[in-house]
């Protein structure tokens, strides 16, 4: 999917008011979710992605790689802090942060190969994985 098309969607389904919103939206979402998931994963799930937001997941993915004790789990945090992360990035709120957070999962949903969709789901707490669409949230440890 194109960098323009998957904007486009983040910004309808979240409703927001305009592109930038949607960029804002994108990229707190695609760096904290990289923040969570164990590196290599994230850097799988970047490189299926339009280059600008796949160079903001690998840096983040690098950045908790570094600083993690085996240097390939992900940072362990729940929604609250999922929401918190989010919010801070998006200059938002964070009820606001979860509504575009799930408009974001659901189009990297659409986005990715099925298969990477079901190990990501699967590398995320319970908690988190609600945000995702209805049939990736029950998958998953």
């Amino acid at each position: 999917m194109r960098h323009d098309e998957m904007i486009g969607k983040v910004q309808a389904l979240a409703q927001l008011p305009d592109r930038g919103s949607a960029e804002r939206a994108a990229h707190a979402v695609v760096t904290t979710l990289s923040e969570r998931l164990p590196s290599g994963l994230a850097r799988h799930v970047a490189a299926q992605l339009p280059p600008d937001m796949a160079d903001a997941m690998r840096l983040a993915a690098d950045a908790t790689a570094a600083t993690a004790a085996e240097g390939a789990a992900g940072e362990r945090f729940g929604l609250t802090a999922f929401a918190g992360r989010v919010a801070d990035r998006a200059g938002t709120d964070e009820d606001t942060a979860l509504r575009e957070a799930a408009a974001v999962l659901e189009v990297l949903d659409a986005a990715l190969a099925p298969e990477l969709t079901e190990r990501m789901a699967g590398a995320l707490p319970a908690d988190i994985r609600e945000l995702l669409p209805v049939e990736r949230a029950s998958e998953g440890g």
